[in-house]
């Protein structure tokens, strides 16, 4: 009988053993900050910088994956409220009743701004005035006849350059007509590059970070500068413009985790808030959050190099 008994509990042993192991495997497996896979989703205007976090983080977290998901800004809000996406970046932060929802849903979003971007207004390299004063667009924008614009061209009806438009004209809808919208950015680029007196409306980081099938048909385009409303002077949408706060189109970007637990996306967010994150925004043209510092190494010496 008692050899049964040790028999039996060996056996137990070895279950209750095994079963340890499986569950120390199953939390070793588990998300962390550093280690797992998820999808976050991009307003697609802004996706080369994000393209550029992505990869720097996971070759130095080889244990991440994040897989990018490009959508219009309609499309992205309306997946993280219906709760399809848990985790965006954006060219805005959330309104008073996106939170109120979100508030309702017991569900805390953490808002992180790790940079500031702008809208560019392009031409074609064939038009030799490289100014547009911002008021001349929203007169098209509002319908005016003599603005003085033979058509402008956005990537998307739902993106979030036609909805900061939107709202700086004033208007519900873009006029219908001499408007063109397509899909991505890219082909914006392209059409403005081929047709003359046509202005492109698109994120500046497609322009700053072309890819390589773009790169000869930026080299097409210029980069209009703009008066603003309460300008007299025209500014253009570089970092140092940008930190002035002169140019007229500037929006900030944002991460917003909706996670609700301590995973890959707040390892992200601050990746992108931190040093390293933000030294890939300064190099991207954009402007990071904080600026990163610089060491400088004084010496009481200089050392000559042997000839």
């Amino acid at each position: 009988m008692l050899k049964y008994s040790k028999i039996a509990g060996l056996v137990v042993f070895v279950f209750l053993f095994a079963m340890c192991n499986q569950k120390s495997k199953s939390e070793a497996d588990k998300e962390t900050i550093l280690k797992g896979a998820i999808d976050i989703t991009v307003d697609e205007t802004i996706k080369p910088i994000v393209e550029d976090e992505v990869a720097v983080f996971e070759g130095t977290y080889y244990d991440a994956k994040i897989t990018i998901k490009p959508k219009s800004e309609a499309e992205l809000i309306n997946d993280l409220l219906n709760q399809k996406a848990k985790v965006v970046i954006t060219a805005r932060d959330l309104t008073e009743e996106e939170k109120a929802k979100f508030e309702k849903n017991k569900i805390n979003p953490r808002v992180t701004p790790f940079a500031t971007d702008a809208i560019a207004f392009i031409s074609n390299k064939g038009n030799n005035d490289t100014l547009i004063a911002l008021k001349t667009v929203i007169d098209f924008m509002q319908g005016k006849s003599d603005s003085g614009i033979k058509g402008l061209v956005f990537d998307n009806p739902n993106s979030s350059t036609v909805r900061y438009m939107k709202e700086l004209a004033k208007v519900k809808d873009v006029p219908v007509k001499n408007v063109f919208s397509f899909k991505t950015n890219d082909e914006v680029i392209k059409f403005v590059s081929e047709n003359d007196g046509m202005i492109g409306v698109v994120g500046v980081n497609w322009l700053s970070q072309p890819s390589p099938a773009m790169a000869d048909v930026v080299k097409n385009i210029h980069v209009l500068s703009v008066k603003g409303l309460n300008d007299d002077k025209y500014y253009s949408p570089t970092q140092n413009d940008l930190a002035e706060k002169k140019y007229p189109l500037a929006r900030d970007l944002f991460i917003i985790n909706c996670q609700g637990y301590t995973g890959l996306g707040m390892g992200f967010a601050s990746f992108i808030a931190g040093d390293i994150g933000q030294r890939i925004v300064l190099k991207s043209s954009l402007l990071p959050v904080r600026t990163p510092g610089r060491k400088l190494k004084i010496r009481n010496q200089i050392i000559r190099d042997k000839e």
